[in-house]
């Protein structure tokens, strides 16, 4: 799909099927004050559920200037700065909204460290704001809801990360996560999707540092359980740790349980138990005995 600025227009580079006609300009509106500020854009920051007022408040400028270019005199400029005190006062004046603001400073940080979308943001946001309005805040911990709102969202767009994730950077109990997880879901009704084994391959095997044919292994191996219709009922992480371990044996790849178990934050114990249902010929199939060889001789690496 190409796209012609000039006419607004996007369509296919192959058979020429205009599929847009009109494409709006997601740019800033630009304006033509005679001033001397750089910034040209007429409106602000977008709207966001991310922020304490959603991004509606306006500000009062700290140049000493009126509209014309003019300088203000000394008494006005006292006056703006008081003004611009109080101001800031207000947005902040209500108890709701002193707590929607730590709340979303913290959103803010989890973003930063876990490397979260701004879809991923947003759901997170509206789902606390659906629990803050409901007074499920009251009482618990802001590190606690706001977590286990950003692993709600995470996984409700089907991003990979647990909860061992959101608690080491919380610097928080995962039991109080999961706890305040519970919570949400069934007060606020939600309808949370299965995590896919096959998402957690990637972000286990960047960990560790493994090529991409022994991810494709893996990757088959789980597709095919999945088709089988024999993974339900099981931690997907732990599935995909065992996936990669067989892989890792199959190529002679040098990377042991502890590696693996570090990189996934499941446990050894999992990952051997589900290391030996791979290659259960009953149970995942006869094309997995070709791996069995091999895990008798270092099955605990």
């Amino acid at each position: 799909m190409l796209t012609d600025g000039s006419t607004g227009e996007r369509f296919c580079q192959h058979c020429g099927n205009v599929v847009v006609e009109r494409i709006e300009d997601p740019r800033a509106e630009q304006r033509s004050f005679a001033d001397s500020s750089s910034d040209k854009s007429r409106t602000g920051a977008p709207n966001s559920l991310a922020i304490h007022d959603r991004g509606l408040a306006t500000t009062i400028g700290s140049e000493g200037r009126d509209a014309a270019g003019k300088s203000l005199s000394a008494s006005m400029k006292q006056d703006m700065r008081r003004l611009r005190i109080w101001d800031s006062r207000s947005q902040t004046q209500e108890k709701a909204g002193r707590s929607l603001r730590a709340a979303f400073m913290e959103l803010d940080k989890l973003k930063d460290k876990l490397t979260l979308s701004d879809s991923v943001i947003e759901r997170a946001a509206q789902i606390y704001r659906k629990a803050a309005g409901k007074g499920l805040v009251r009482g618990r911990s802001v590190l606690d809801v706001i977590g286990a709102a950003t692993y709600a969202a995470c996984r409700d767009t089907g991003t990979p990360r647990t909860l061992n994730d959101f608690a080491d950077e919380l610097n928080v109990k995962r039991k109080s996560i999961s706890k305040s997880y519970r919570m949400l879901v069934n007060e606020l009704d939600l309808r949370m999707p299965v995590i896919d084994a096959v998402s957690c391959i990637s972000k286990i095997a960047s960990k560790i540092g493994l090529d991409e044919k022994t991810k494709r292994y893996a990757l088959e191996m789980l597709k095919d359980a999945s088709e089988r219709e024999e993974t339900a009922g099981k931690g997907p992480m732990g599935l995909a740790a065992a996936a990669l371990y067989a892989s890792c044996l199959k190529y002679n790849v040098k990377v042991s349980q502890r590696e693996i178990s570090i990189a996934s934050g499941v446990t050894e114990v999992t990952i051997r138990n589900r290391y030996r249902a791979f290659i259960e010929p009953d149970e995942f199939g006869k094309n997995m005995q070709e791996i069995k060889p091999q895990a008798v001789a270092a099955p605990t690496a």
